[in-house]
This record gives C-alpha cells, structure tokens and sequence, in this order.
C-alpha cells in the first residue's frame, strides 16, 4: 500500500469534437507528468471529447471515435509511467453516460458515472446522458479515489456514500464555465464536502473557450482542515505536480503552489479575450474584421481582439456617414494607433445616396425616421460582411449587453457578424473595464503595454452618430439606471413592481421592461457572445417571443 502518491492536476483546453487533437493533448500532458514523476494525472470533464459536446452524443460515429480513444489512451500506460483519470461520454448496456474512466496498467481499470446531471442555465446534459447511480470509490494502485463528477460536488449525497464506502481521498474532474463570482461558489462547495466528510479534495476544471462559454481554469486542493494546498493560474494551461503523504489521519498535500487570483475586472477582461480567441483560432479564421467608430464599444472590442490574436489579425474599418463627427474620426484613429492594429476608411455616403434613390418612388411624401437611421447602419454592416467574403475574416460584433437588452441595435446592421465579444457586458461595465485595461495589460496578452484608447473615448456621452447631435440618452435611460434595472429583471428575475421597489421610477421600469421584452426576436438572430453574468442571452435566457406577460401579472 502506497504511503506517497504524487498527483499531476491537467488543466488544459480541449476542443469540442477534436478527438484526436484531445487525445494528443492528453498525451502530451501525461509525458510532461510523467518527466515531473507524477503516479497520477487527473483530467478535467469529458477532456477526450471535450465539453459540452451537446448533440455530438446522439451520433454514434462519434461515441465509436471516444471509444477507441480512450481505449488507445489506456494502451499508453502500459510503459509503467503515470495512470490517468479521464472524462469521456460512454456507452454502457444501451445507455450513454458522463463517464470518468481510470486507465492503469494497459487497460480500462474502473469506471465511474456523473450521478447529478445539471439541468439549469447552459446545462441540458439530462438530455443527452443518463444519470449514474451513485459511486463507490476507485482503488488506485492501493489507494481508494472518491471520483465525483462536476455537479456531483454540489449535493451532499455523493460524497457520504464514497466516504462511507472507504474513499479516502476526493478527486472532482469539472467543466464548470466561468461567470462573475463562480470561482468563491465552487470553492464554498468544495469547503462543505471536506467539512461534512473529512477528506480531502482536489479539484480539476478545464480552460479554454468553447462558443458562448469561457472555462476559466482555477483547480485547487484542499487539505481536511479545508486549507488551500495547491491554487493553479485561472485562464491559461497548467500543469501542477502534487505530493500527498498518508498520515495517521488521512492523505496530505503538501502546499506547493498558490496563483494570486485575478480581480474582477481582470476576470471579465480575461474571459472574453479568451472566450474570442478560441472561437476564432478553434474555427480557424484568420482574424477579425469590427467597425471601429470612435466610441466606446468598438474601443473595447478591439482591444479584446488585439489582446486575443495580436494587432497583426486585427482589421479595423472607420465608416464614416455625414453625421460622423470629426472626434469620432480622431478618436478612432487613435485607437487604432494605440492598439498597433489596421485600419481603413470606407465612406458609407454613396451607400446612403444609393439607397435613398432607390427607395425613394415608395417613400415619397413620408418624413425621414429610424428607418434611414437603420440604412446607415446596415450599410456598415454589409460593408463589412464584405470585407469578411473577401478576405476571410471573421465579423466582430461590437454590442454591449445594454443595447441587447433593449433593442437599441440594428438586426442586419450593427449586430451582424460571427460573435459578439461585449454581448454580456452591461454599458456601465464597459465603462470600468476600459479603464482598468487603459491600467493593465493582463497576463496572456497580445497586444500592447500602456493604455489602449484616449480618455475621451471613455468620457463622451455615448452616441450611434446616425442623424444630427444623437445621443443614447435621447432614446434610453441613464446607463447607470438603465444597467441597474436590467439586471433586476434579468439575473435577479424580478417583476415590474419589485424592480421599482429598489428605488427606481416605475414607469421607467415599465418602459425598459417593455423593451426588453420587445428585443427577443432581434436576440435570437443575433452572433453568441461570452457569458459573464449570472444570466446570459441565449441558453441561460429562454423567453418566448411571442409573449402577452406584460411583466406585472397582467397580460395583454
């Protein structure tokens, strides 16, 4: 029986569908495991076929092709080096489960299945896979390993009945995307599981993006006085080699790596630079193409782009119309020179001539309006879906979370393109993040040191420039009213009446509910986007569009 066990914790970024890529992946992170003396290493969930592989599941090609993977994975140990812990969807008498699979020894040595499968937000994997019973513990070359799968941490009842069956040490595989707060959420579970049962715990989450998720990597290891032993880096590949030592009392890890954890900003900055780069590179696009107007969104957004690809595969356009103001002009300019990045100017005046005259037999006698605001703005977008045919490129969307809320965007306009890096970013959160990245350039970054855009980007009031001295507030509320009710009636799910009750005028209320309400059909033609919020558009956020609720009890 084992006195020593030397655990190697793989945080690395697998690609949904990528079979033999993960597969290559994992081998890699076993030899370096291997070079380091690791007699363990421990994967994240589901790393042969990556997560969430969704519908994949329903294909049996597919599951065929994880089968043999993970059977050519367990080959591989048959040298005597480091056994494995991987994450696989697996076929079991006619059933599909979430399966984590112990390889040692040349072989298949024990199996074991997610028991609490999540069903709530981005999660629908009770769709896709059958529930597990509980499970007993794996033994290990004499050590017995409590294996809980991701959600299985979250309920009490699957880490009394491995304790009760002689687990002596937890082992949790997670593919636990990343939204604000997440990390201390994750942690507070872990702490009650050793708590409840004095054990240990290691925790293992992937990294990496994969469409509308950011995976923000931050494994750990608690000690059963829920001390943190080990804190691997949030956002990037790792690697940490741990030693545990059986004492009269149970398995030790000795403290041997503690990463600072990022602040908030740094966290959103992070997970949407991550979030696009992935998209991009795992799509295989040669860059991005965004609108570059001189304002803040499409600051920012490319920014992100800069910091994700580097400024090389970065395509700025400035699409001036004749309501473009000459700072918009400066200020865009100076991004772009900040930034390191390319830029074009493309004239959108003939486009709008063109269209005026075109249109102009059916519109005659009728006062110009939104819609000719709304030309402009498709005009851009047609622009650069073009530029994107052309070259290859990917169209980067640049709205925030504000405007999708409300609808102040263009469909087939400004909101076109393949992603849209800001889109659960609320406007005042724009506003904070832009200064903290003008202060720091985080770790990973490929972009420049120093600040990315002038102060006036960050200072002028907000404004789409498509008719004469047009600013947002003209058509919506304060942003620092508008965010504070939005997030009532998104991620706190609140009613009409209980959003006012927190001090905000009730027919405002009203009147921004109704445009959130109005928007749905717009969001659900609109690019994904990385989830930050607790409640993001899309699978976290799935209304009806035709929908009488008029948010008060009432209908229409």
């Amino acid at each position: 029986m084992a006195d020593v066990l030397k655990i190697a914790l793989a945080q690395v970024n697998p690609t949904v569908g990528d079979v033999a890529g993960n597969v290559a992946l994992i081998k890699a992170a076993r030899a370096e495991a291997a070079a380091a003396g690791a007699d363990l290493v421990v994967f994240s969930e589901l790393v042969v076929s990556g997560y969430p592989p969704e519908d994949l599941v329903y294909r049996a090609s597919f599951l065929d092709a994880v089968a043999a993977a993970v059977k050519d994975l367990a080959a591989t140990t048959a040298d005597g080096g480091p056994g494995m812990l991987v994450g696989a969807p697996w076929r079991d008498n006619d059933e599909t489960y979430n399966a984590v699979l112990l390889l040692d020894g040349g072989k298949i040595a024990s199996t074991r299945f997610k028991h609490h499968l999540p069903n709530y937000g981005v999660f629908d994997e009770y769709r896709v896979f059958a529930a597990g019973p509980v499970p007993g513990p794996m033994v290990f070359r004499g050590v017995r390993l409590g294996v809980m799968i991701c959600e299985d941490m979250w309920f009490e009842d699957v880490a009394e009945t491995l304790a009760e069956s002689g687990a002596e040490l937890l082992i949790v595989p997670n593919g636990s995307p990343y939204e604000l707060d997440k990390p201390d959420v994750r942690v507070t579970h872990a702490v009650a599981r050793v708590t409840e049962i004095d054990l240990p715990l290691i925790y293992v989450n992937q990294v990496g993006g994969q469409d509308d998720l950011a995976f923000d990597g931050g494994s750990f290891v608690l000690n059963v006085d829920r001390t943190l032993a080990v804190q691997q880096p949030w956002w990037s590949s790792d690697i940490a080699l741990t030693t545990w030592t059986r004492k009269v009392h149970g398995w030790h890890c000795a403290g041997e790596k503690l990463a600072a954890p990022g602040e908030r900003l740094e966290n959103v900055y992070q997970a949407m630079v991550l979030a696009l780069r992935d998209y991009v590179t795992k799509n295989h696009f040669p860059g991005v193409v965004l609108g570059l107007s001189g304002g803040i969104d499409s600051a920012l957004a490319a920014a992100v782009a800069a910091d994700a690809l580097g400024p090389d595969r970065v395509h700025c356009v400035m699409m001036p119309s004749p309501y473009t103001s000459d700072d918009s002009l400066e200020d865009a300019a100076a991004v772009a020179k900040l930034l390191g990045v390319r830029l074009d100017e493309i004239d959108i005046g003939p486009a709008m001539q063109a269209y005026s005259n075109m249109l102009a037999p059916l519109f005659v006698g009728r006062d110009a309006d939104i819609t000719e605001e709304n030309l402009q703005s498709r005009a851009r977008g047609v622009t650069l879906m073009a530029l994107s045919n052309k070259f290859g490129k990917m169209v980067l969307s640049t709205g925030n979370k504000s405007e999708m809320s409300t609808g102040y965007a263009t469909l087939y306009g400004d909101m076109c393109g393949g992603y849209a890096v800001l889109k659960d970013v609320y406007k005042t959160t724009v506003f904070a993040v832009c200064r903290w990245r003008n202060a720091h350039k985080p770790a990973g970054a490929l972009g420049p040191s120093g600040a990315v855009m002038p102060e006036r980007v960050i200072t002028k009031p907000p404004t789409a420039e498509l008719k004469p001295n047009q600013k947002d507030q003209d058509t919506l509320p304060a942003y620092e009213i508008l965010d504070g009710i939005l997030k009532g009636l998104i991620e706190g799910q609140l009613g009409i009446a209980a959003v006012a009750a927190k001090g905000f005028d009730e027919a405002v209320v009203r009147r921004v509910y109704n445009m959130l309400k109005t928007a749905e059909y717009k969001r659900r033609q609109a690019p994904p986007g990385v989830k930050i919020t607790h409640i993001a558009f899309g699978r976290d956020y799935r209304y009806p569009i035709t929908n009488g609720f008029l948010g008060d009890g009432s209908a229409q």
